[in-house]
Order: structure tokens, then C-alpha cells, then sequence
């Protein structure tokens, strides 16, 4: 006969303690609760000396994806839950750490599984411990971008005093190594985008768009990993197609210089140059998206010969509308419900 044990969980111990009215244990129980938006630390690395510069580490906008509605991990003190990435080819560092855990002393409460919640999530082939990192990051010299270049443009760095180079590539699961890097890449959705979740990378139709950051470091030139798009060819009959962009994150360390902007135009001007291609659209765009797709837009609009200063001075036209349309392959109807 099989012996079957039941073991509480630990947020309906916390209710049935809390119910009780044991202030003692309550308080107790809540010095082994973390916030897993501040126990989560992010790096993208580039130098050993990175790995002890705060300034480098940034945290999750979310994490119930991974620890629940709450964001909350049980049975630590000072926890700290370390995903260090090679810039480049984002070779990951994973490690926890905390000051205490829970006991026996807690009859019938164990602490969260946290290591096992991560490596849901992240491949396998991580490092374990900094030295193997830090050998890691001594070959990132060989790592290059995947796919065709589509475009390549500056960004002014006031810290820096000078013009940093990004190049932005078009990639599949075709070019050798794509398949484990993506692998890693991914892992950044479930901490920066809401309702994000991993797609099929078997499906032929799927894009893929990167944009790196060039840089310098002893006298070489690398690539850093600065966000990317995945945008899915649906079939229009008879015989066009209908790019959806399903996904889209500029890393936040790299956020609000314009590589958004740079990136779905790059990908726009991709598509627009397609015969093949009915419209563009986006799947369940965000707020944000929507903002951020309204400035490309009406940039590319100035381009074409309707929207020139002497036709925007005899006001609206449906002429506008239609060459904007067809030759920047507007969906007819763009908002959130339609898209």
C-alpha cells in the first residue's frame, strides 16, 4: 500500500497562522518573506570588475510569471538571486544567495523552491560559481552577431563624450549557435514584459531582429546584446503575408535612447520593401507600443510625397491615407482591439 503524506502550502500557512492571530509567529514568518522584483539581480557583463560594480546590476519589472501574483519567495533572510549574462553571447552566471533560511523550527513550513523556479526558465549549461564565468568571459572576443546586417546607426553617450555604434541584424534559427543564444535571450521576457511567453522556435515563420552595441575592450571590437523583436509571417491568401510583431524588449540598461524607435523602423523599412507583404501588424500591443509605433510612423510618413509640407498645409486627405497605406503597409485599422 503507498504511503501518501500531504504537505500544506506554504501561502495557506501563512493564512492559517496569520488567521490564528499568533503575532509572534506572524512576525516571525514575515521576516522570511522577500520581494522577488528586489532579490532578482540582472547584470550584463563585460569586464570581471562588472561583477562587483553595483552600478551594473538592475532588477525585474516583474516576476510572478515565475513566483506568483505575489512576487514573493518564503523562507529566506537576505536573498538574493544572482543572473549574471556575458554581454555578448549571454553565457549565464546563476547563483542564490541569503543570510538564513527557515528551519524545523517551523513545524510544517519549508522554504520556496527558488532554484528550481529558475531553471524552468533558463537553459541548461549556466555557471555555477564566478571563476567558470570569468573564463567564459575571456572568450567573448569571438562572439559576433547572427544573420544580415540591416542597419547601422550612432547614438551620442554624454558620459562617455563620445558616439557609441549599433548595428541592428536579422537572424533565424538557421545560423549556428542561434538556437542556444535565443535560449538565453528569451529569459529576459518573464522579467520585463507582463503576460510574456516562450514561442516555438521550430516554426519556420518566425523573425528574428537584434540590435547590438559595438564596442572596445583591450584593443578588440565586441558585440553587447541590447534587445531584440520576434515578428511572425501569418499567411494571407492567396499569396501575401501579414507580419505580426509578437514581441519586442530593449534591455533596461539601454533604455530611453531611442533604440526602440531604431528598431521597429529597421524592421517597418525590412517588411515595406517586401511585394510579398500585405500589412504589419502587432499582437496585443502595449501602451507603450502603441506610442512608440504612432512615432515611426508618422517619421516614415514624411517620406512620401503626400505628406510634404505644401500637402500638409491644405489639411487631411484621404490620399494620405492610402499612400500611407500601400506603401508603408499600414494596417487599415490600427489599435489595440485590431491589431
Amino acid at each position: 500500500m503507498a504511503v501518501v503524506t500531504h504537505r500544506l502550502h506554504t501561502s495557506t500557512l501563512l493564512k492559517k497562522f496569520f488567521s490564528s492571530g499568533l503575532t509572534a509567529m506572524e512576525k516571525k514568518l514575515a521576516e522570511y518573506k522577500c520581494n522577488t522584483n528586489e532579490a532578482i539581480q540582472l547584470k550584463l557583463v563585460r569586464f570581471p570588475e562588472d561583477l562587483e560594480d553595483d552600478n551594473t546590476t538592475f532588477n525585474p519589472e516583474y516576476s510572478h510569471q515565475v513566483f506568483g501574483d505575489d512576487e514573493v519567495a518564503f523562507g529566506y533572510k537576505g536573498l538574493k538571486i544572482l543572473l549574471y549574462y556575458i554581454a555578448g553571447n549571454l553565457s549565464t552566471l546563476f547563483r542564490i544567495e541569503y543570510t538564513s533560511k527557515v528551519n524545523e523550527k517551523f513545524d510544517c513550513v519549508e522554504a520556496d523552491d527558488v532554484e528550481s523556479k529558475i531553471r524552468e526558465i533558463i537553459p541548461p549549461g549556466f555557471c555555477t560559481n564566478t571563476d567558470d564565468f570569468v573564463s567564459l568571459l575571456e572568450k567573448e572576443v569571438n562572439f559576433k552577431p547572427f544573420g544580415m546586417l540591416l542597419h547601422t546607426y550612432s547614438v551620442h553617450n554624454e558620459e562617455a563624450g563620445e558616439d557609441i555604434t549599433y548595428q541592428i541584424y536579422k537572424a533565424d534559427m538557421t545560423c549556428p549557435g542561434f538556437r542556444e543564444y535565443h535560449e538565453r535571450l528569451q529569459t529576459f521576457l518573464m522579467w520585463f514584459i507582463e503576460t510574456a511567453s516562450f514561442i516555438d522556435v521550430d516554426d519556420e515563420r518566425w523573425n528574428y531582429f537584434l540590435v547590438f552595441e559595438k564596442y572596445n575592450k583591450d584593443g578588440a571590437t565586441l558585440f553587447a546584446t541590447v534587445g531584440y523583436m520576434t515578428v511572425y509571417n501569418y499567411y494571407v491568401y492567396p499569396d501575401k503575408t501579414r507580419p505580426r510583431v509578437s514581441q519586442m524588449l530593449i534591455l533596461p540598461p539601454f533604455q530611453g535612447e531611442g533604440h526602440g524607435a531604431q528598431l521597429l523602423e529597421t524592421v517597418h523599412r525590412y517588411y515595406m520593401s517586401s511585394p510579398t507583404v500585405l500589412d504589419i501588424t502587432a499582437e496585443d500591443p502595449s501602451e507603450n507600443y502603441v506610442k512608440l509605433r504612432d512615432f515611426v510612423l508618422v517619421k516614415l510618413c514624411q517620406d512620401l510625397l503626400c505628406f510634404s509640407p505644401g500637402k500638409l498645409m491644405q489639411g487631411f486627405s484621404q490620399e494620405m491615407v492610402m499612400e500611407a497605406q500601400q506603401k508603408l503597409k499600414i494596417n487599415k485599422v490600427l489599435n489595440q482591439n485590431s491589431c
